[in-house]
């Protein structure tokens, strides 16, 4: 049989992830609603004292799932937040990951954290809720983090990124939204993104429209040579078009100030943030576009100094709940990873998502591949120049 790349198998990951919720939901809508609810830690986990030291991003641990916790174990949780990926490995490069009990790497970013040689695996005899969390996740994560005899990487959440606009002020079809309304002449002097997520959006645009074929940009990841001969023209396409830029986002609140307080009208954006808007009775709304949603998978991952491993394992059989893996979706708009959640979010979650990924979009997705150092490097230079111009 032909060996799976680790792209692949990130790929394979997430489309096996969204399929089974499209009908985990379905059958949920069929029976109703269970309703959310918030559970204690389960009998066999630690309620006892003490600290846990968590390196965590900035909205995925919404209230009360961190309080539920300190409450039902009387163990407190110190929290470090961050917003984006590289923040964090910055962090952890400085530090060598003295100061904290565990961190959250993205699934695709595992050649990086290898390298950085800061985590220790986890001893699965005390992972107690492992068996809830969803094949396909566990699978991904074991493809992607199993290092030296250990496994390096548990999932917290999952989602994506796509097309978040005002519904009172983007004026185009939503039938017909692609990474390319972003730089239509109506919306100029009105868009948001981070650097490198443009980029990859202007790319798979023109591959979808055949401008610049490139295996939907995967071709992009074999060398250098080959990332610079389809970036080239991107970047001087995303120059040109620097005037429709109105922000780049680099964290979860300010993609909502620029949808609700910069006028910015249309975005590329995680689904998070509007999700939470839309919910909130917010004129916005969130969609794949016509080249597929990417998605990610945000997991846990134990540092080599961390001092608090009792504490840690309570914490992981807490969240590897159906109630608190839905907790953190419900609250986060993020998605949850543990079997049987999607059934105890509430019905306006079931219904947001439903319409956010229309027809056939779950079977169009394109999740982050692994990213080698190198790719990295050579990437975050082409956004420099971008943001520059």
């Amino acid at each position: 049989m032909k060996k799976k790349t680790p792209m692949t198998s990130a790929q394979e990951t997430m489309r096996a992830a969204m399929l089974s919720r499209r009908s985990m939901l379905k059958s949920a809508a069929a029976l109703g609603a269970v309703g959310l609810s918030f559970p204690l830690v389960t009998r066999n986990a630690l309620s006892s004292s003490g600290e846990l030291n968590l390196l965590m991003w900035s909205d995925e641990f919404p209230d009360p799932v961190i309080p539920n916790f300190e409450k039902a174990s009387g163990i407190k949780v110190n929290q470090t937040p961050f917003s984006q990926n590289e923040e964090q490995i910055n962090k952890l490069q400085a530090t060598g990951g003295e100061g904290f009990d565990l961190c959250q790497p993205t699934l695709n970013r595992a050649p990086q954290y290898h390298d950085l040689n800061v985590l220790a695996p986890f001893d699965m005899n005390k992972v107690k809720n492992a068996s809830a969390i969803l094949p396909s996740m566990m699978e991904g994560s074991a493809k992607l983090w199993t290092w030296d005899g250990g496994l390096y990487h548990l999932p917290h959440c999952w989602g994506s990124e796509a097309i978040s606009y005002r519904t009172d002020q983007y004026k185009g079809d939503p039938a017909k939204l692609s990474f390319g309304s972003l730089w239509e002449d109506d919306v100029k002097g009105h868009t948001q993104g981070r650097g490198h997520s443009f980029l990859l959006g202007i790319g798979l645009w023109m591959d979808k429209t055949g401008k610049l074929p490139s295996n939907r940009m995967l071709d992009g990841y074999k060398d250098a040579d080959s990332f610079k001969k389809i970036w080239d023209p991107i970047l001087a396409f995303a120059i040109d078009h620097k005037a429709w830029v109105k922000q780049f986002w680099d964290s979860a609140d300010n993609t909502k100030s620029g949808l609700m307080e910069n006028d910015v009208w249309i975005g590329q954006t995680w689904d998070g943030p509007p999700i939470s808007l839309w919910k909130a009775g917010k004129p916005v709304k969130y969609q794949a576009p016509l080249e597929g949603a990417i998605t990610w998978v945000d997991g846990l991952s134990l540092l080599k100094p961390a001092q608090n491993l009792d504490q840690v394992y309570a914490f992981l059989e807490y969240l590897q709940t159906p109630e608190a893996s839905a907790a953190v979706a419900e609250g986060s708009g993020y998605n949850p990873v543990v079997t049987g959640a999607d059934a105890k979010l509430s019905d306006q979650a079931k219904k947001i998502f439903q319409e956010a990924y229309p027809g056939d979009a779950l079977k169009n997705l394109w999740p982050w591949p692994a990213e080698p150092s190198w790719y990295a490097e050579i990437r975050s230079q082409y956004v420099d120049k971008f943001k520059a111009a």
